[in-house]
């Protein structure tokens, strides 16, 4: 099977996606200070290992289907669907938020596509099942150290995940 444009489009929007918040996951780790500074820091190692994880996934699986990834810094920058990361230090409250985020973010776009790539290829879209539940867990692990009982993540942008100021 041969990727059509569209299929090829949306698994491009996913992998840039996955590599930025591989690499805000980066920055938040070098960055954060705080209560729970330790544990935060190794948590965000896991999330970015999941997210390389799956981006080398998505770009094996698009040249599997004779698609060609683009993960150059400059692509990523420019077509990324997350916010940009606050620059500086920033304490382990803020980074859990800032990170929440953008973990629904991306859950938002993989979700967004969903549907398209299941109709071309259930196959690629089994994969993107997979990251969307890894996704989702971290993202409630995570936004679990800034939560209370009875709080809620609230919906922005379209996405009931991707607003999750808390």
């Amino acid at each position: 099977m041969h990727a059509s444009p569209t299929l090829t489009k949306n698994l491009q929007a996913v992998l840039v996606d996955l590599i930025d918040l591989c690499l805000l996951g980066k920055q938040a780790h070098w960055n954060i200070l705080g209560a729970n500074f330790r544990d935060l820091h190794l948590q965000l190692d896991e999330i970015v290992d999941a997210a390389r994880g799956f981006a080398d996934d998505t770009a094996e699986r698009m040249r599997a289907l004779y698609a060609v990834p683009d993960g150059r810094s400059s692509t990523v920058a420019a077509t990324s669907h997350l916010d940009q990361f606050p620059e500086g230090e920033i304490t382990t409250h803020d980074a859990i938020d800032q990170v929440t985020l953008r973990l629904y973010q991306a859950i938002g776009t993989i979700r967004d596509v969903h549907d398209e790539v299941d109709e071309e290829d259930p196959t690629t879209a089994d994969l993107l099942h997979g990251f969307i539940g890894r996704l989702e867990q971290l993202a409630w692990m995570v936004s679990a150290e800034n939560r209370a009982p009875s709080t809620a993540v609230q919906a922005s942008a379209g996405h009931p995940e991707a607003g999750a100021r808390l």
